[in-house]
């Protein structure tokens, strides 16, 4: 147990009252071994992951403003 852990069993203070406790993540729950591993879909939820609507439209202005690549052929 951390130093400051061992200072919030001492005053009881609870681990979800510090602040620190919070700003952490966890990943989901995963499926799968090496290559094929992949987040359990039946594990997350609507807090888990980003929702990006705007994704293919941002997509396509910049590959517009984007000098164009002479090693790559249209």
């Amino acid at each position: 147990m951390s130093r400051a852990s061992w200072r919030q069993v001492e005053k009881g203070v609870s681990a979800m009252s510090d602040p620190l406790d919070k700003a952490t993540s966890k990943a989901p729950p995963t499926l799968g071994e090496g290559c094929v591993r992949r987040y359990d879909p039946d594990a997350l939820s609507e807090d888990d992951g980003t929702e990006f609507a705007e994704a293919a439209e941002l997509w396509r202005r910049l590959q517009e403003q984007a000098p164009p690549d002479p090693d790559h052929e249209a």
